[in-house]
């Protein structure tokens, strides 16, 4: 089978100088983290000024853990973000409550949503598999660092976003041997919890090179 091109995501993004970097390498996302027990955290102003200094040809995906659905939406109403992350135990009720909050509101835009799941809490994947997201994503925790086994992977059907523990040195490997869909990095392009414009680049381009 031919191996399409696989996209690129760049999380946790949350000063004007990681905006400069991005708006260069031009991957397809950027993640900002709505989360308070992150360390990359923004607020909805934070993340305002950064999406307008954002290239437009980059979609901003807000990354939530069980967030009120309403919170969601403003957000993505006001134009802060364009793709909706639940990286937490949302369910297929949850994601049919926010698609019909964003279809009822006149003049809401168009939202993509990406499931996240664990694979380490994981037996077989079925509910990803069936989820009703949009896209899902295969990751090892909320935001951990931690790679996992990828070797499971290769029986998935569905197309999906490839998170944990990816970096520059990985995720050449990981892109020939499972062609992801996506790839999402965070504290991979990250030295002493601050992203590193060297190592945003590198990553882009071991991505771009495969």
């Amino acid at each position: 089978m031919e191996k399409t091109r696989t996209r690129i995501k760049i999380c946790g993004l949350s000063r004007i100088e990681d905006i400069v970097v991005a708006n260069e390498l031009l991957p397809d996302y950027i993640g900002f983290v709505f989360w308070e027990r992150s360390k990359r955290n923004v607020t909805k102003l934070e993340a305002a000024e950064l999406k307008r200094n954002l290239d437009k040809r980059i979609k901003a995906v807000g990354v939530f853990v069980d967030a009120e659905i309403d919170y969601i939406a403003d957000l993505i109403n006001c134009g802060i973000i364009d793709v909706a992350q639940l990286h937490g135990s949302e369910s297929e009720t949850y994601i049919k409550k926010l698609r019909d909050r964003l279809a009822n509101e006149a003049g809401s835009a168009p939202c993509r949503i990406i499931k996240a799941f664990n694979v380490n809490q994981m037996t077989s994947f079925e509910e990803a598999e069936n989820s009703s997201a949009d896209y899902i994503m295969l990751d090892s925790g909320k935001g951990t660092g931690i790679t996992h086994d990828w070797s499971r992977l290769k029986g998935l059907s569905r197309p999906y976003f490839l998170a944990g523990g990816l970096d520059p040195e990985n995720v050449s490997e990981a892109v020939k041997s499972l062609n992801p869909f996506a790839v999402d990095v965070s504290s991979g392009v990250e030295t002493d919890g601050v992203k590193d414009a060297s190592k945003m680049r590198a990553f882009v381009k071991n991505v771009s090179e495969r």
